[in-house]
């Protein structure tokens, strides 16, 4: 079995950009690489994926947002995630589960284990080997996207910021939970810096569970 990566923060916090050096860093390595990212991956997950952001869905019920989230994860961990882990590659994911948690869970009010039973269902026994949660504070997470002419701006990019704090508060209550799966980066820092940093912790995280594997 391969490995499951993923890459969780909030608005800004160059997950994308981070992910995409990450690939090519462990590419470098030797290691056989799927990159992808939720909502989408796969077909009809991007379909979902524009549903669920489409700034013109204000009226979209939190309850309906966390369904179609799941939905979308189910059919991009069959078609894509699981294929690709049984291939024996590593597969790097822009958002996973841990987003659910923090943005539906707890900064929709939802409740985080209400949350995690609905995409327990969706992913089965599927969790991150490991997650990078990019911390960044969320007026520098959206001032990056407003600098950014090229990133699309999303229904949740224009949330309060009293929503994105509290995704924020969320991903803090995740890393607590899970604190040997969940590596923090800081991300207020330049992109090279980050990147580095991310790097560092996937090739101790392989370094690890490579010589578990040898005994």
């Amino acid at each position: 079995m391969g490995y499951l990566i993923t890459l969780e923060g909030g608005e800004g916090a160059g997950k994308t950009s981070v992910l995409k050096r990450l690939a090519v860093f462990l590419e470098q390595q030797g290691f056989s690489v799927v990159s992808t990212r939720e909502p989408g991956g796969i077909e009809i997950s991007e379909q979902i994926r524009k549903v669920i952001l489409d700034q013109n869905n204000v009226e979209m019920d939190p309850r309906t947002e966390a369904l179609l989230y799941a939905a979308a994860r189910r059919q991009h961990l069959v078609e894509k995630i699981i294929p690709a882990l049984e291939a024996g590659k590593v597969v790097l994911c822009d958002r996973y589960i841990d987003s659910s948690l923090a943005y539906q869970g707890h900064a929709r009010g939802l409740g985080i284990s209400e949350i995690f039973s609905i995409n327990k269902f969706a992913i089965d026994k599927y969790m991150p080997d490991l997650t990078l949660y990019f911390d960044i504070q969320p007026e520098i997470g959206l001032a990056r996207i407003e600098k950014d002419g090229n990133r699309e701006v999303n229904r949740l990019d224009v949330e309060s910021i009293k929503f994105h704090e509290a995704v924020r508060e969320g991903y803090q209550m995740l890393i607590q939970q899970y604190p040997e799966r969940i590596q923090v980066i800081d991300a207020d820092n330049e992109i090279d810096t980050v990147a580095q940093a991310a790097q560092k912790a996937v090739l101790a995280f392989m370094k690890i569970n490579e010589k578990e594997a040898d005994r």
